[in-house]
């Protein structure tokens, strides 16, 4: 789950993070009350969407004035933000963050993530901030400093301080350098956060240490123990078809292919869509039904397939484990019926109860190929979905 600008900074405030005075805003009008309520001569009007690269496309505006905070909401409010986060197609700006300006004399960047490798919270902080942490990563990794936080101690104050010179932190601004990274490491650890970074990070001319700007992404699995964050939640920022899928505990990502996937498990959807490539292919989205699914599961994840209108073909890749192959045959036979199927399935089956299965299939009455293997149904399924 991810959540607004505005929403990230509350989070860390909370922790003892320096962030600039801001107002989230829904209209032109409240940006205006908003700018005179913060007061001063300079102020930022930022769009919130839930996507990085907000600046370079044009959805930062730097205003002089109370009447170019209303001119850069009216132009921000309905616009089709594109960055290279948000795909071609871009994303509503329907929410601006109006914040007081900064005095930037260097701009770092910091961030969180879970090192699966060491399991411990990495810490990596950059001299370069302000730019895709991937590219400095790509060419100039001597830049980034890591530290693999012990969870028993936490970020300590001599760990704090040493990255923090590292990324050129003056002596003098160290004190303040220290609550901005063990609050983000507290922000981090105490809302089960996947991600949590701040970029830019600021040192101004009178060497505060700022927040300007957070983002943060946390563990679906660790919501029911954060309402407080669950309430935070955009459903205008997010896809229709993940949103519905996950009301059926569907675990579906539309990609921008036209072969539709239907797999239990993530491992094999992740192979499945692989293969599919392979052989030249492209999947229209990972949907893992998990290992138990229900006719009615298999149904629902027929129809959320289906509202995606390139979707030329669809493949159903099995293993029966938990899930016996009998039971995802009928729920097939039943969604196909139910939806109207009017495109080319393909189905593979493996597994505990697999021969009743495919005797469930053959005696549908439905136009089914079957698959004898993952290969074979890979190209099958490329091969239905480009006509031929």
């Amino acid at each position: 789950m991810k959540i607004h600008e505005y929403q990230a900074k509350e989070i860390l405030r909370k922790h003892g993070v320096a962030t600039p005075r801001g107002i989230p805003c829904f209209s032109a009008d409240e940006a205006v009350a908003a700018a005179r309520k913060l007061g001063g001569k300079v102020w930022m009007v930022k769009a919130q969407v839930h996507a990085g690269g907000r600046g370079k496309g044009g959805g930062v505006m730097l205003a002089k004035s109370v009447d170019e905070v209303k001119q850069h909401a009216n132009q921000l409010f309905g616009m089709m933000l594109k960055t290279h986060q948000t795909g071609p197609q871009g994303q509503k700006v329907r929410r601006l963050l109006i914040e007081e300006g900064a005095d930037i004399n260097k701009e770092l960047y910091i961030g969180m993530v879970v090192d699966r490798g060491t399991q411990r919270v990495c810490l990596m902080a950059s001299s370069e901030g302000g730019m895709d942490i991937e590219e400095v990563a790509a060419t100039t990794p001597e830049k980034i400093h890591k530290v693999f936080i012990d969870p028993m101690a936490g970020l300590k104050d001599s760990e704090a301080d040493d990255v923090a010179r590292k990324i050129g932190i003056p002596a003098a601004s160290l004190a303040k350098a220290r609550p901005a990274l063990q609050g983000l490491y507290k922000a981090f650890d105490e809302t089960d956060a996947s991600l949590a970074e701040i970029n830019p990070l600021i040192l101004t001319s009178s060497g505060d240490v700022i927040a300007l700007d957070a983002k943060m992404n946390f563990d679906d699995n660790a919501l029911f123990r954060h309402p407080d964050i669950v309430a935070m939640r955009d459903l205008d920022e997010e896809d229709p078809a993940e949103i519905e899928a996950s009301k059926f505990d569907l675990s579906y990502i539309s990609l921008d292919g036209n072969i539709g996937c239907l797999v239990n498990g993530a491992g094999l959807a992740m192979a499945t869509m692989d293969i599919t490539k392979l052989y030249g292919g492209s999947p229209a989205n990972f949907l893992d039904v998990g290992g138990g699914a229900s006719a009615e599961k298999v149904t629902e994840a027929f129809k959320i397939m289906l509202k995606n209108p390139r979707v030329k073909a669809i493949l159903v890749n099995i293993f029966g484990g938990i899930m016996k192959c009998d039971v995802i045959a009928e729920g097939v036979v039943i969604a196909a019926k139910e939806v109207h199927l009017n495109v080319p399935l393909v189905v593979r089956l493996e597994g505990t109860n697999v021969e009743l299965g495919r005797k469930i299939l053959a005696e549908s009455g439905l136009s089914i190929i079957s698959g004898d293997n993952m290969a074979d149904a890979a190209q099958k399924v490329v091969t239905a979905a480009k006509g031929r």
